[in-house]
Formats: C-alpha cells, structure tokens, sequence
C-alpha cells in the first residue's frame, strides 16, 4: 500500500495485480507508468447551493422526489449537506444486516475508556470532535425508506451525540454496568444521524472516576480508519491539528467502486472461480449465522516464534507473501473440516489498492470481503502456495466488487450461502492493537483504555495479526470447542505448509500430516476413552422411570404386537410396574 502510493506521487501507477505478480524490482519497474486512476467527478454541491437537483449527483441515481427526502432527515436541510453517493458493495452488505437482524446489530462496535475527572473526559470529547470536523465520512447519516437504493449524505456540521447516565451503587462495577445496558446484541444506534458514534458516560460508583463507553458503526469505518482516528486525537490532544494533512474524502473510494472495474469484468472473474462450485463450504457443519453473538465464542494464541520465522522463511524463499502461505492453511482448516477438495472461504481485502490518492490514510469503510476458491487435491505443497498467491492477486483486482455478485456467479443455489468461513489476515505495528490507549493514555495522564469489542455474522471466523516479527491469531465462532479446535487445527496446518513448502515440494497438500503424533492421540484416543460403569439394572431402571407415571401406556411395538411399560418390565425383572 505505501509503496503503490509513492508511486502515484511519481505519476507512475501499476495494478496491484501485477505489483504481486512481479516480486523481481526489474520486472515490476517495467510495468510502471502502465496503469490509469479513475477520474473522480466533482462535487457539484457548495455552501451556496440552495437546491440539490440529481444532475449534481454523479456517484448516485437518485430522482428529485427521493433527493427532496433525503434533505427532509438532514437538520438544516440543504444547507448542512456537504455532499450525497452512494454505498460501497460492503456497506451495501452492513446495512443488509443491519436492517434483517431482529435485535441489536451485528456491525455495532463498542468501547470503554475511564478518565481520573470531568475535565480530562471533555477534553477527550473536545479532540474527538476536531477529527469527526475534518473527515466527512464521520459526518455521514444513511437514508434508505422511500429510497430505490440507500444513500449516504455527508452533514457539514455534526455535534456529538453525548449521553449522561446514572449507575446504580449496587449494581456492580460501572463499566460492567454500562456494557449490559448498551450491549450491541440488543441495542441500536439510528443510522440516519451522524456522526454513527454513540457517547455514554457516567460517574463511577464510589469513585470520582468518569467512564466513558463509545458505539460506533462499522458502516463508517475499518482498523486502518480506527489507527488514523486514534493518531489525529492524539494530534490534536497535544496541540498538533494544525499539522495534521488534508483528508481525503470518502467519494474517492465511491468513484473507484462505480466507475472503475466493470460489472461485467467482476462476473466473468467469479464465473471462472465458483460456476462448478454447486454445495456451500461450511467447516465442522456451521451455517447458522450467529447475527446477535450469542453463544459465540473466542480463543487467541501467539503463534511460537520458531514457526513464524520457519514460515517468513519459506514465503521469502518460494516470492511469495506470507499472509498467500498462511490463506493455504486456512483452506487445509477448511478443507479438513468440511470434507471437501474444492473450498470457498471469505477473505477481507484490504480495500485500498484501488482506492485513488491518499487512500493509505483516508478514513471509511475501505475492506470488502469476497469469496477465494482454493483446490486442495493432489497438487504438490510449493505449487499450491504459488496458485493460493496468484489467486488473491487476482482476487485484488476485483476488490470493490460485490459478495452479493460474486455469490450468483456460483453454483449455489439462493438463499444457502456460498461459505461460512472467513479469514482476516491484517498487518499490525505492535503497539496498534492497543491504539486507543497509547493515543490517550500517553497525552492524557489519568486516562485508561478499558478494552472494547467487535464481532462480525460469520459462523468461523480466523483474524491473523501479523506484527511483522510475529503473528497471533484469533478464532472465533458458534461454539466453544470448535472454536479452540479451529485454532489448533489452523497452527498445526500453518506447521504442515511450511514442512511442506521446504521439506518436500512435490508432496500433495491434501495429504500433509498437519497432526502430530500425540495431537492425534489425543484426539482419536483420549477423547473417546468413553468407558464408564453402568449398574447391572441400568434397563429395568430406565423402563420403571418412564413407565412408572403410566404403566398401561404402550413401550414396545413390534409388527402386530404391543407390550406396556408393565408389561416389559415384568418380562424383564419378574416385577410388573404398579
């Protein structure tokens, strides 16, 4: 991404395709100069625009009766709106969701800080609010009733929606409190009043603390928008606004997704990938969709830093990137777990490649998630790294096309869905995961990051952190013990694929042992050591408990012959039931 983007700077643009598919400095110089941006329109809406009609609207199809309702949700009407689009092919899939689910919202993130006093929360307010002025995407509302496709309109101006709640003395910890009263499982912000954040604070029970629990929408945002919110608060908590760069507006991304690829373009792609897949992929029989989290499960693991640096190695040596190594062994997860060759799993994509200047920086909802088909037959362990890597270059191509597309280009009849696992591979420094804290806690003495959460409707989730000298991983799904089993079952893969890729090229990856020894032990002997003693009248007993409340009710049937409960239990103790 920040290579791709200092070469923009130069006028010398490449397709991402070809940036992985010619690793060689030469090669790839070659190419440069080659590839064109989209041309974004302008923006045809001013702070003197006393009317919006729709020929001021080049990245929406809106009618002037649907324009004039669209400005009716906006307070201040025409005047406070910067600008109207459309939505990108994920939000397009969030809002879906948002709209199906019963309760709660599945895309409804939460957080929590704690602040020593008053005065030191405001001032956490007072910068959030300088970064949600600058961007327009945190100053976005989306309309969709009356609509014939949802819109979003960016205000000009967005105060922030502050809540004061009183805490019960007696109801336990004040952040537990607060995290039942706004758990995103049963509650729900309004998507049509910007900015999509939520602030809640209140006073700590018994102390003089203030606690503060933020809501935010994933329409308006991914982990690249959430590291550049918490550097520019942290900016402007020291006094540093002033340096901080020009944003680059959301419309960009907008543009990219309608005028750039072709729907034609994506369709063919996925035809080629999914047209013969024709039964959905589902790993250890998951397809409920767990839309409000309950009974979801989560387990984490550092992976041992032997095997990280065994699979850098074999990456580098094979020129292929590490998360294409670490996609296969996925797929062998998958594979392995649904019973199948040929899988399709979700892979989040990174979403800007081909989203124009300034892209690595820009804040929104950049990632899509589309489906990577991977054939896991006899084809030899190096070759299937190579094929995984040549696939999601180009997959890359095609990152702003829709999941809703791409699943009608498959085999798979509607509404079954075409898999129901996904992979998150995402590049971390390793103080980003604790972002919020060190964009506070290091400005603001007497500020704690209190933790916060995200949850995604996929039954079997893997998010790998790759912190560049290490990676973790994180499994989430439906259950407990196929969660934890999922991870293992991913860790010994990933040791099997780097066996595999250096130890013997030519050894199908269907085939790799990705358990060891006292792995399958365990699995295969220890967990079936069911043997247990059983009273010799367990079956009498068992007869008398279920006859016993209706003894002449009938138990057996055979052909044309019945026995009652008494009955049998006289044929097989001598004592008839009374």
């Amino acid at each position: 991404m920040q290579l791709m983007e200092r070469l923009r700077r130069l006028s010398l643009g490449v397709e991402v395709r070809t940036l992985f598919a010619r690793p060689v400095l030469a090669d790839l110089a070659a190419s440069l100069g080659s590839h064109h941006e989209v041309a974004v329109p302008a923006n045809l809406i001013t702070k003197q625009s006393t009317a919006i009609t729709p020929q001021m609207l080049p990245l929406a199809e809106l009618t002037q009766p649907e324009i004039d309702r669209i400005v009716a949700t906006v307070p201040g009407g025409v005047g406070n709106i910067q600008d109207i689009y459309g939505l990108s092919p994920l939000q397009d899939g969030i809002l879906f969701h948002h709209l199906l689910a019963t309760r709660g919202d599945p895309y409804l993130l939460v957080s929590q800080m704690a602040f020593a006093d008053r005065g030191l929360l405001e001032r956490y307010l007072g910068a959030v609010q300088q970064v949600v002025d600058r961007h327009d995407i945190l100053r976005t509302a989306f309309v969709w009733e009356g609509l014939s496709n949802p819109a979003q309109v960016v205000w000009r101006t967005a105060p922030l929606d502050v809540v004061e709640v009183e805490l019960d003395a007696d109801g336990g910890p004040g952040h537990e409190q607060l995290k039942r009263r706004f758990d995103p499982r049963q509650h729900r912000i309004d998507l049509g009043r910007a900015p999509l954040m939520r602030f809640v604070i209140a006073r700590e029970p018994g102390s003089g603390r203030w606690l503060l629990l933020v809501l935010q929408h994933h329409l308006i945002g991914d982990h690249t928008t959430a590291e550049v919110m918490h550097a520019e608060v942290r900016a402007a908590l020291q006094g540093r606004a002033h340096e901080l760069g020009t944003p680059q507006p959301f419309r960009n991304l907008i543009a990219q997704a309608r005028l750039g690829v072709g729907v034609e373009a994506h369709e063919q792609f996925f035809r080629s990938q999914l047209s013969d897949i024709d039964a959905p992929t589902t790993p250890f029989g998951l397809s409920e969709v767990y839309g409000d989290g309950i009974g979801s499960h989560e387990a984490r693991r550092m992976l041992p830093q032997a095997l990280h640096d065994r699979l850098r190695s074999q990456a580098r040596r094979l020129g292929v990137s590490l998360a294409s190594l670490c996609h296969l062994a996925w797929g062998q997860v998958v594979a392995l777990s649904s019973g199948r060759e040929q899988v399709v799993f979700g892979t989040v994509l990174f979403g800007r490649m081909h989203a124009g200047a300034g892209a690595d920086r820009a804040m929104g909802l950049f990632m899509n998630t589309l489906p990577l088909r991977l054939d896991l037959d006899g084809t030899g362990v190096e070759a299937s790294v190579r094929a995984t890597h040549a696939r999601l270059a180009e997959l890359l191509a095609h990152e702003h096309a829709s999941l809703a597309l791409a699943q009608r280009c498959s085999g798979v009849a509607a509404p079954a869905p075409l898999f129901s696992a996904l992979l998150n591979y995402r590049h971390n420094a390793p103080a980003a995961v604790s972002g919020a804290a060190a964009a506070v806690a290091d400005v603001l003495s007497g500020a704690e990051w209190l933790g916060g959460e995200e949850r995604t409707n996929y039954p079997l989730t893997m998010s790998v952190e790759d912190y560049g000298q290490s990676f973790g991983s994180d499994g989430g799904g439906g259950r407990a013990d196929l969660c934890g089993s999922g991870l293992r079952l991913y860790a010994a893969c990933a040791r099997a694929s780097g066996r595999g890729a250096g130890a013997d090229a030519g050894h199908a990856g269907a085939e790799l042992e990705v358990l060891s020894s006292d792995e399958r032990s365990y699995l295969l002997e220890d967990l079936n050591r069911t043997a247990a003693d059983y009273p010799s009248d367990v079956h009498p007993r068992a007869v008398r408990g279920a006859g016993a409340p209706a003894p002449d009710a009938v138990a057996v049937v055979h052909e044309d012959e019945t026995l009652s409960y008494g009955e049998l239990n006289a044929r097989a103790t001598g004592w008839p039931i009374t």
